[in-house]
């Protein structure tokens, strides 16, 4: 099994903190994105993945440490890591056919900007699965048509008239993704586009003339991070989620000086917590310092101060120095504000 990542995007609607870090690696209950992605795709699979190709961007913007970073990722997981490039802005499809030299045998294609809770039943039968999640505004996503046997007909983009509740989230398995490599290849080839981009539901579509038969996966939960108010309210969802696993969320090096945790929580490494109270429902990155604040509901990153503050809804960069008033905030790296 492979699992191919195509994460080139800037990710402008998370500004400002996307300036400065991949919005796959802002991190969510204390793990990059793409990490926690990856890893929860490859506990359910049910077998041992053998390779996970990723297709980054511009090298100046995801370097050398978001290589090394992803290289890192895949090994832990018994994995050997591929590392492509997308030099252009030009559709899912073509983000795919970067990594073309990694497209054959069976392969889950999911793309890095949401969070899954699920379990991955995959139905050997069929072609391909597509994971969806039934939602309540269908006309605001694309959504999958089905038949009597409940095999996926069609795919429609913000429908205006009702077709389904199931939304696609970009999620993908392949029996042999070659099959799709070939489709894909041939929209390149014939230049067809949407929107000035080349798209992967084209090549599916023409999968779907030829036969191919596409079922639906379920996720029991989808968590966006689109936005800085959706990445916090993921980040909160995803804290609750771990805890219940039981998982151990506050670093055993954090010092607490009349400081109180309401949890569900996240708190990394060397953190200091001075007259302070934190959570529910909030993630403080490695090296943070927090004195004389309240804060709940918020996501703090790496080697930032924090003084005198009241937050809720926030979003914190790293190496910041915020001392104020202000509740509601979205504040990038290093920025300092006194």
């Amino acid at each position: 099994m492979k699992i191919i990542v195509p994460m080139a995007g800037r990710g402008s609607r998370l500004r400002p903190h996307t300036l400065t870090v991949p919005k796959p690696l802002i991190p969510v209950a204390g793990k990059p994105i793409v990490h926690r992605l990856v890893s929860d795709i490859a506990k359910v699979l049910g077998e041992p993945v053998e390779e996970i190709a990723f297709v980054l961007g511009d090298p100046a913007f995801f370097g050398d440490d978001v290589v090394a970073s992803l290289t890192e990722l895949a090994e832990s997981l018994g994995a050997k890591a591929s590392i492509y490039r997308q030099d252009q802005p030009l559709g899912t499809g073509h983000a795919i056919m970067c990594a073309k030299d990694s497209l054959s045998g069976p392969a889950v294609i999911a793309y890095a900007d949401t969070l899954i809770r699920a379990d991955f039943n995959l139905d050997k039968d069929a072609d391909s699965v597509i994971w969806v999640k039934q939602v309540d505004q269908p006309e605001a996503y694309g959504v999958v048509k089905l038949n009597e046997q409940s095999h996926i007909t069609e795919l429609v983009e913000k429908p205006k008239e009702f077709v389904s509740d199931l939304a696609v989230i970009g999620i993908y398995y392949f029996k042999d993704v070659g099959v799709l490599k070939n489709e894909l290849q041939y929209v390149l080839d014939n230049n067809i586009i949407h929107g000035g981009e080349y798209q992967i539901n084209d090549g599916i579509k023409r999968m779907m003339a030829d036969g191919k038969v596409f079922v639906t996966g379920k996720v029991d939960e989808w968590m966006d991070c689109g936005n800085k108010n959706v990445t916090v309210e993921t980040n909160s969802r995803m804290l609750g989620f771990l805890q219940k696993d039981g998982e151990n969320l506050v670093s055993d090096s954090v010092t607490q000086e009349n400081a109180t945790i309401i949890e569900p929580c996240y708190i990394g490494e060397n953190v200091t917590l001075r007259n302070t109270t934190v959570g529910p429902n909030v993630s403080i990155g490695n090296d943070c310092t927090v004195e004389n604040t309240t804060i709940k509901n918020s996501l703090v990153q790496t080697k930032t101060t924090i003084k005198n503050a009241n937050l809720d809804n926030a979003m914190v960069g790293n190496h910041v120095v915020y001392d104020g008033k202000f509740s509601t905030i979205s504040i990038g790296d290093y920025s300092v504000l006194e």
